[in-house]
């Protein structure tokens, strides 16, 4: 493996956005192994260049050696895939189980993270906003009191050793910071501090925001 892994991401967002471009994955991944990277920095997501990888004209993208693909859930496993190690047990049992959780934050929490975010964040100041409020917090405290429930006293999804899937779900539930709704759910609440808390996230995310402070961002 010759050449280092490339993350392409946004040169700019606006302030709101800092820290939860989805790049923080990819790079969180990468610091959990010890994997160094590249990053490519563009400032548009729509061009027919970026569009020949990334056909939605979204970030990130990401390839290395031997792949080239998008979407975040696909980067993790890969980079945790090339390393080796706890983030992707070797146990088919365990691989599994860790995968499960990451098609579960992707597919089952983030979709009730992100329908409170649109409403109350990106559509706050429509005239339905405030009417449909309510249901789309009671979608997402449903499934968080379901987490919740499962994840018990266990600092991980499945006990003591941190995974792709818990990578991935403290990521997605993130989402939530600024809001107030996690807060209700004490056990949650310190699940995501433990997993922001970790020195890997610590760095992923001070890189991250890093770029928004250089002048080439300005």
């Amino acid at each position: 493996m010759t050449d280092l892994p490339t993350i392409t991401t946004f040169a700019w967002v606006p302030e709101f956005a800092r820290g939860f471009v989805r790049d923080i994955r990819p790079r969180w991944a990468c610091e959990e192994v010890g994997q160094a990277y590249r990053v490519n920095l563009i400032r548009d997501a729509k061009t027919p260049d970026h569009r020949r990888f990334q056909p939605f004209g979204q970030v990130p993208a990401y390839r290395d050696d031997a792949v080239e693909i998008f979407e975040s859930g696909a980067m993790v496993l890969r980079i945790a895939e090339r390393a080796g190690g706890p983030l992707l047990p070797a146990d088919p049992a365990l691989r599994f189980k860790a995968v499960q959780w990451l098609v579960a934050a992707l597919n089952t929490i983030e979709p009730v993270v992100m329908g409170l975010v649109v409403n109350d964040v990106f559509e706050r100041d429509t005239p339905w906003s405030a009417e449909r409020h309510p249901t789309a917090l009671s979608y997402l405290e449903l499934r968080l009191a379901e987490l919740q429930a499962d994840l018990g006293n266990k600092p991980w999804l499945d006990g003591d050793v941190f995974t792709v899937g818990d990578l991935m779900m403290v990521s997605v539930l993130g989402g939530l910071r600024g809001m107030d709704v996690l807060g209700r759910f004490p056990a949650l609440a310190a699940y995501v501090a433990r997993g922001e808390d970790r020195p890997a996230h610590r760095k992923a995310m001070a890189d991250h925001l890093a770029v928004f402070a250089a002048p080439a961002a300005a």
